[in-house]
């Protein structure tokens, strides 16, 4: 691992804008250096379906001893983001368990620096540039730069079933003719092996769970009225969601629960009863019968204030993502933990109350797990990152790109 390059490579990318939906510069950059390292480079069809200017970014690369992996992390980040300048400094951070001086990468402005997600971007490449150079063993590996990914995943969402297949006019480094060109041939349970870089939490944090999200919207309608003239011949629909958000369970439900109402909007002047309110929520578990019966009392909310105060209220629920969870004993998280240890890092094991690519990859063929990558702070502008951790990061890509490479 080479430091000052990972940190050229890091600052390299903050200067490039990409935000959601725009993300072809930050794509054109990636498709260069992911081809310089040898992969085959190929972006997918997924801009018809989020409206982004670039599809995903896929690329592969051919290995030298059997097996498959793959790693991940997202093209875009949320605003601002135009002209971020970023610098180093030290500074004094303090965490649960020491205080120290640090040698950290922020903002100089009133911007993000963009750790999430080029962070994990800069140690994936990094991470692969030194495996290449020192021509350490390596299976077959593919990159995976998505979308939209803070935009409810939708650049992942929108990634083909068959995406993740190893191409057939590409050779491999597993020459197993019952599973050559399949995502079987590559991991321990049958599913491909990939690690998406995304993640609060110090390098050698293994997310072992993050939860289904439904986003709620809810259109209700009462009856308009003079409010000073006659009154009693409206039925406001403000008066209606307000009843329905006071009797709903909101906030921490339990240890893996959360609810939340964020937008209501309604109304058109201080003096008319309102008839038409839409209001915007969502809840997440990381159990399917916790978050369906969250959704359950919600939407049952709505209607029985809709009932009782005479008016009437549309409900539609969509779900975003669904929940990944992977348990202590899994092969995957044995071979990162091993790894870990390999990188000089402690293997620490947390649960998400967010989601990310891999709750979508999950159901696309792959054994998708989310890796902390040290960013401090994200999607604010005082977000920051130390220097050790993002060196860290690419030590545990060529950590993981190696206990994977031994059979």
């Amino acid at each position: 691992m080479n430091p000052q390059r990972v940190l050229d490579s890091f600052l390299e990318m903050v200067a490039i804008e990409s935000p959601s939906w725009h993300e072809a510069p930050m794509a054109a950059h990636c498709a260069g250096q992911l081809a310089e390292m040898g992969f085959f480079v190929t972006f997918d069809a997924s801009a018809a379906e989020t409206g982004s200017d670039t599809g995903n970014l896929i690329a592969h690369l051919p290995g030298t001893v059997p097996g498959r992996i793959a790693f991940a992390a997202h093209l875009d980040t949320v605003k601002p983001c135009a002209g971020i300048e970023a610098v180093v400094e030290t500074r004094h951070i303090c965490d649960e368990v020491t205080c120290r001086m640090a040698e950290v990468v922020c903002s100089a402005g009133d911007t993000i620096l963009s750790a999430d997600d080029k962070a994990g971007i800069a140690a994936i490449f990094e991470g692969l540039r030194s495996v290449l150079e020192t021509g350490s063993p390596r299976p077959d590996i593919t990159v995976l730069l998505t979308t939209c990914e803070e935009q409810s995943l939708l650049g992942s969402s929108a990634l083909a079933d068959d995406a993740l297949v190893w191409p057939a006019d590409l050779p491999a480094a597993s020459r197993n003719t019952e599973c050559e060109g399949l995502l079987a041939a590559a991991g321990d349970d049958g599913a491909l092996p990939l690690f998406v870089l995304d993640a609060d939490g110090a390098p050698g944090t293994i997310i072992m769970g993050a939860p289904y999200h439904w986003t709620l919207r809810a259109r209700i309608e009462g009856r308009a009225a003079h409010a000073g003239v006659e009154p009693e011949e409206g039925v406001s629909a403000i008066q209606i969601a307000a009843a329905a958000v006071a009797a709903m369970p909101l906030g921490r439900i339990d240890e893996c629960t959360t609810a939340n109402i964020g937008r209501i909007e309604g109304g058109v002047a201080v003096n008319i009863v309102p008839a038409a309110v839409t209001l915007e929520g969502e809840c997440r578990s990381l159990y399917e019968d916790r978050v369906l019966a969250q959704r359950d009392a919600m939407t049952a909310a709505l209607e029985d204030a809709a009932a009782q105060l005479g008016g009437q209220v549309e409900v539609a629920w969509e779900l975003d993502y669904p929940a990944v969870v992977h348990e202590s004993g899994d092969a995957i998280v044995e071979h990162l933990a091993a790894a870990a240890h390999a990188s000089g890092l402690e293997p620490r094991r947390a649960i998400s109350g967010g989601g990310a690519d891999a709750n979508v990859l999950g159901t696309k063929g792959a054994d998708a797990i989310t890796l902390g990558v040290g960013m401090t702070n994200f999607h604010s502008t005082d977000e920051y990152i130390e220097l050790a951790d993002l060196r860290a990061m690419a030590r545990y890509v060529e950590a993981i790109i190696a206990e994977y490479a031994v059979k």
